[in-house]
C-alpha cells in the first residue's frame, strides 16, 4: 500500500541523499528551464529563415550553428522543449483525470462495473499513440492538438488499470472496513480514504507516462504527424536533419540529446519517487 507523500518520514532529507531522485530532478528541470527561458528570450528567432546562413557551424554568433533553412539550433531547441512540455503536460493530464476516476468507480463498484471498464481499457491497448494519431490525422489532418489527444487516450488505460489495482487493495484494509461500518458510502470512502493512499502511486505513473509522451511527441513530430512548421520541435528536427547526416551530422545530435536528457530525467524522477515514497523502504530508513 502507498502513503500519501506528507506522511512519508523524512522525505526531504531521504530525498536529499538519492542519487537517482537527484539528478532525475536536475535533468528535468534543466528542460523545464529550457521551455521556460524561450518565452521570454531566444539567441535569435526560430522561425526566421535565412538561407544565406544555412549549416553554420557553431560560432560566437549561432552558439550551436543554423540548420538547413539558416535557423538558429539553439533557439529551435529551446522553443522545442516548450512543445514537447505542452503535450506530455497535457496529454497525461488527459490519461490521469479519466483514468483515475475510471479506476475508481471501477474498484468502488465492483462487478458488471468493473468488468466493463476494464475490458474497454483492454480495448484501449491496441491503439497506441502513433496508431491512434494516424486515424485521428487521416480525419482531421495533423497537428498537435491531435497528437495530444492521441497520446492522452493512449494513457486513460494504464491509468485507469493502476488505479483500479492500487484502490482494490485500499479496499480491503481495516480502516476503510472502519469507515464502512460506521456508514459512509463508496463515494466519500474513495475521496477520503482511498484516492489519497493511491496519491504517490498516480504521482510516480504520471512522471513515467510523461516521459514516454515526450517519445510519443518526437515520434509523431518525426512522421509528420504531430507539431506541425513553422512551430519548432524536438521530432522534425531529427526528421529535417536525416538527409543531412554526412554534410552535418550534429543537426540530428542536439536534438536527439536533448531527447534524451527530458525522458532520462523523468524516467531517474520516476524511479526515485517510487524508491522514496514505498512505505516499507521509509520504515527501514
Amino acid at each position: 500500500m502507498a502513503i500519501p507523500l506528507a506522511s512519508v518520514p523524512g522525505f526531504w532529507q531521504r530525498a536529499l541523499h538519492h542519487r537517482s531522485f537527484l539528478l532525475g530532478a536536475l535533468l528535468s528541470l534543466l528542460v523545464l528551464g529550457a521551455a521556460i527561458l524561450s518565452l521570454v528570450w531566444t539567441p535569435h528567432s526560430a522561425y526566421d529563415v535565412d538561407v544565406g546562413a544555412r549549416l553554420l557551424p557553431p560560432s560566437g554568433t549561432h552558439w550551436l550553428g543554423t540548420d538547413a533553412f539558416g535557423r538558429d539550433v539553439l533557439s529551435l531547441l529551446l522553443v522545442g522543449a516548450r512543445a514537447s512540455i505542452a503535450v506530455g503536460v497535457i496529454a497525461v493530464g488527459i490519461g490521469l483525470a479519466i483514468g483515475t476516476v475510471l479506476g475508481l468507480l471501477a474498484s468502488a463498484r465492483r462487478g458488471w462495473v468493473e468488468e466493463v471498464i476494464m475490458r474497454i481499457a483492454d480495448f484501449g491497448f491496441a491503439f497506441p499513440a502513433i496508431l491512434s494519431a494516424i486515424m485521428l490525422t487521416a480525419v482531421f489532418g495533423p497537428g498537435m492538438v491531435n497528437a495530444i489527444i492521441a497520446i492522452g487516450i493512449y494513457n486513460i488505460p494504464t491509468f485507469a488499470r493502476i488505479t483500479r489495482a492500487s484502490a482494490n487493495a485500499i479496499w480491503s484494509r481495516e480502516f476503510v472496513l472502519a469507515a464502512r461500518s460506521c456508514g459512509k458510502g463508496a463515494a466519500s470512502i474513495t475521496l477520503d480514504h482511498v484516492l489519497p493512499n493511491i496519491a504517490s502511486v498516480l504521482i510516480v505513473q504520471a512522471t513515467i507516462r510523461f516521459a514516454i509522451a515526450i517519445l510519443a511527441e518526437a515520434a509523431l513530430s518525426y512522421l509528420g504527424l504531430g507539431t506541425q512548421p513553422p512551430q519548432p520541435s524536438w521530432g522534425r528536427m531529427l526528421a529535417e536533419a536525416q538527409t543531412l547526416m554526412f554534410e552535418a551530422p550534429r543537426l540530428a545530435v542536439y536534438p536527439g540529446l536533448a531527447i534524451a536528457v527530458a525522458v532520462l530525467g523523468l524516467n531517474l524522477l520516476g524511479d526515485g519517487l517510487r524508491d522514496l515514497l514505498d512505505p516499507r523502504l521509509a520504515r527501514r530508513r
